[in-house]
C-alpha cells in the first residue's frame, strides 16, 4: 500500500460478502484528486470465487496479481462528490467504451468532452462494446431499456443524459431493419428519463460503411434513423455524430482521418470530433 493509499472498508469491516445480482457500496473513502485525475483500485480475492460480474474492455491496464488485464471485475463504479455540478451519463456502445482509441491514454470521446472545459464535468462513461438500445445479449449484457435504471438512475446527481446507441441493433444479427422500432425505443428512453427531470441529448448513428457486416440495406436503415432524429424534436437536444464524422466524399463512411482502420470505430480524432460536436 503507497503512502497515498486508503483502505476500503464496509460497515468498518476489512471483509464482506456480496450476494449473487447484489450491489455493495463501501463506506466513505477521504482522498484528495486532481481534477480528471487517475484512480487506482486494488482489490484482493482470497481463492477461487466462480462466475464473476465484469466489464470485458475498459482500455485501462489493471493487475490482478502481477496479471495485466483491461477487464474490470466486481467494480461498478466510484462515487465522487461534486459540489455544484450534475452528472452527465453517456449511454453507450464500443464507441464510447473506446474501441478505436489507444488504452491507458484517456482519449475515449467522453473523457475529451470533460477535457474541453477548465472546470471538467463529471461524465460518466456507461459504454459497453456490443450494446444495443433494444436486445439482452448474452456476449454483451443488458441492452439500453434494460439497463437504464440501474447504470443511469442508480448514478447520483445525474443530470443529463446522451444516449448514444442503435448502430449494434442494426449491424448485429439479429438486425434490427425496421427504424421504426429503433426510435420508439429512443421515445420510450426519453420518457423514462424525462420523468426523472433529466435532460436528454440523443445522437444520430455514425457511418460503417467498410465495416464487415456492412451492407447497402443496413445503411438505408441508419439513414432513415438520422433522418427522423434530425426532423423531429425527439430529444431535448441532438449530437450530430454522422456529420461529425462521415467522409464528404462517401457519406457512408467515415473520414479517412477518423477511421481507426475497421470503418467502424472513430480514432482518437474522431472521438475529439464527436466531443467538439456536443
Amino acid at each position: 500500500m503507497t503512502a497515498n493509499a486508503k483502505p476500503v472498508l464496509f460497515g468498518g469491516e476489512k471483509d464482506v460478502v456480496l450476494a449473487a445480482g447484489a450491489t455493495v457500496v463501501s463506506d466513505p473513502v477521504g482522498l484528495v484528486l486532481p481534477d480528471g485525475g487517475d484512480l487506482v483500485v486494488n482489490m484482493y480475492l482470497p481463492g477461487p470465487t466462480g462466475p464473476l460480474s465484469f466489464h470485458r474492455n475498459a482500455h485501462a491496464t489493471g493487475y490482478i496479481g502481477d496479471r495485466a488485464t483491461n477487464s474490470v471485475f466486481l467494480l461498478n463504479g466510484v462515487d465522487v462528490p461534486t459540489a455544484g455540478r450534475q452528472v452527465v451519463a453517456v449511454l453507450g456502445d464500443s464507441i464510447t467504451e473506446g474501441v478505436g482509441t489507444p488504452d491507458n491514454a484517456n482519449l475515449r470521446w467522453p473523457d475529451q468532452y470533460a477535457a474541453r472545459f477548465r472546470r471538467r464535468p463529471a461524465v460518466a462513461n456507461l459504454g459497453i462494446s456490443g450494446n444495443r438500445v433494444l436486445l439482452d445479449d448474452a456476449r454483451f449484457g443488458p441492452g439500453g431499456q434494460s439497463r437504464f435504471d440501474r447504470d443511469v438512475l442508480g448514478l447520483p446527481n445525474v443530470g443529463t443524459l446522451v444516449m448514444f446507441l442503435g448502430i449494434n441493433d442494426i449491424q448485429q444479427p439479429p438486425s434490427q431493419t425496421d427504424p421504426t422500432r429503433i426510435l420508439d425505443a429512443y421515445e420510450q428512453l426519453v420518457r423514462r428519463a424525462h420523468d426523472h427531470d433529466l435532460e436528454v441529448i440523443g445522437a444520430t448513428i455514425g457511418p460503417f460503411k467498410g465495416w464487415i457486416r456492412y451492407t447497402d440495406a443496413l445503411d438505408q436503415v441508419r439513414n432513415d434513423v438520422n433522418a427522423v432524429l434530425r426532423q423531429e424534436r425527439l430529444f431535448d437536444r441532438l449530437l450530430d455524430v454522422d456529420a461529425a464524422l462521415r467522409d464528404p466524399a462517401d457519406p457512408g463512411r467515415l473520414r479517412p482521418d477518423f477511421n481507426s482502420g475497421d470503418g467502424l470505430h472513430p480514432n482518437s480524432a474522431g472521438a475529439k470530433a464527436i466531443a467538439l460536436a456536443l
